[in-house]
């Protein structure tokens, strides 16, 4: 889906590596080694993000470490749209059609951070008539790629907006976060 906007294959990998590890940092061998791309190729597009900021490099020794640049001005939207492209979108979107009726699945962008949350919050909504089994296949098997529990909840429409009605604590909090929508519109969420 990417490669029409981000032409470059090694661009998307680095992009992609930089945006699943979010909290992580790289030299340049570290880099080319979790892409698998040729040090001349990784290292051009390295100096290409570096000169359009959305990494930083800093010198340690005789090393480059390139860090995601947080306060670059697209981070928030190359965000969302790496998390779209991560295996655990990727698997509930390819899933969709054994989810039965869903009106919305939204994810927190506390999980494409990768920030701790409360045992009070969760990291993924999903509404509609869905069975629950097909939810927890998928959450076991990407659960496995985290270091803390993926939290989600499963609600029926009326119990959402039942809930959402009411201001019910568990709801209104996510629903007032920054999120990532992989069904429905974040408009339709909230109204």
């Amino acid at each position: 889906m990417l490669q029409a906007i981000i032409p470059s294959k090694t661009r998307r990998k680095i992009l992609a590596l930089f945006f699943h590890n979010i909290d992580k940092t790289y030299h340049l061998r570290r880099v080319c080694r979790e892409v698998d791309e040729e040090v001349n190729a990784v290292k051009r597009e390295l100096d290409i993000l570096e000169g359009a900021k959305i990494l930083t490099k800093e010198k340690r020794l005789n090393k480059s470490i390139y860090t995601l640049n947080s306060h670059y001005l697209l981070f928030d939207e190359f965000l969302r749209l790496f998390m779209k492209e991560s295996t655990l979108s990727g698997s509930i979107v390819k899933n969709l059609p054994k989810l039965g009726k869903v009106k919305f699945i939204a994810i927190s962008n506390k999980l494409a951070l990768k920030k701790p949350i409360a045992e009070s919050e969760i990291y993924l909504l999903f509404v509609g008539s869905i069975p629950s089994a097909e939810i927890e296949e998928i959450i076991a098997t990407e659960q496995k790629k985290y270091p803390f529990e993926l939290n989600y909840t499963i609600l029926t429409e009326e119990e959402f907006a039942y809930r959402k009605k009411n201001r019910d604590p568990f709801i209104w909090t996510f629903l007032h976060e920054p999120k990532i929508m992989l069904v429905g519109n974040e408009g339709g969420l909230l109204s």
